[in-house]
């Protein structure tokens, strides 16, 4: 189980792509994609928590107006009733922040006996699988939306995060395999003379 929380998140503009369509390059040149200029945040930013299974790809997210130990502990609780009763043994991998090592977290641990806290190393986030998954729920939920309120922030993560799981898959650790054909061993082929 990888956990950790992405933020802060404001309520913004987030900027996406335009198309730009090569039917209408045959009539005119193709200009500069273009956005609307959007002056700072409006109203208040919060904090998106998650809890990712890598095996099955699964993850739980919930969102917090503030990044405060009280909030990590509800997250916790919503996690433990997350995970199914029969699993005995939940390894929790987290980063060293000081909220996730606070007092707080070992009663929450004492009183959830089945769970085991292991921390990353200090500049080693690569570890936590959920890290490289918040690129992936920027892309659905946030990338070339304008949200007014937090409210919609909130939503935009739910349906996000509902949409993933939807789709889950187990995750994968390390770079993006690409599709390429098999190189054949041999001699290079020297270059043609003319």
């Amino acid at each position: 189980m990888c956990l950790d929380e992405m933020g802060p998140q404001g309520v913004k503009s987030y900027p996406g792509k335009q198309l730009v369509y090569p039917a209408a390059a045959e009539t005119k040149p193709a200009g500069r994609a273009k956005q609307a200029i959007d002056y700072g945040r409006r109203g208040k930013a919060g904090y998106v928590f998650g809890a990712m299974t890598p095996t099955d790809g699964e993850v739980f997210t919930a969102t917090y107006t503030r990044r405060k130990l009280v909030n990590w502990i509800d997250f916790l609780q919503h996690v433990e009733e997350w995970i199914p009763k029969d699993v005995e043994r939940v390894y929790a991998v987290l980063d060293n922040l000081t909220m996730h090592r606070a007092m707080d977290v070992l009663f929450f641990n004492l009183a959830y006996p089945r769970w085991e806290f292991v921390f990353q190393p200090t500049a080693a986030a690569y570890l936590n699988l959920i890290e490289p998954w918040w690129k992936t729920l920027k892309s659905l939920a946030f990338k070339g939306r304008r949200f007014e309120s937090w409210e919609q922030v909130e939503e935009a993560v739910q349906k996000a995060t509902a949409y993933w799981n939807a789709h889950k898959h187990p995750y994968m650790w390390g770079r993006r395999r690409r599709h390429r054909p098999r190189r054949k061993p041999g001699i290079a082929r020297l270059p043609l003379a003319a």
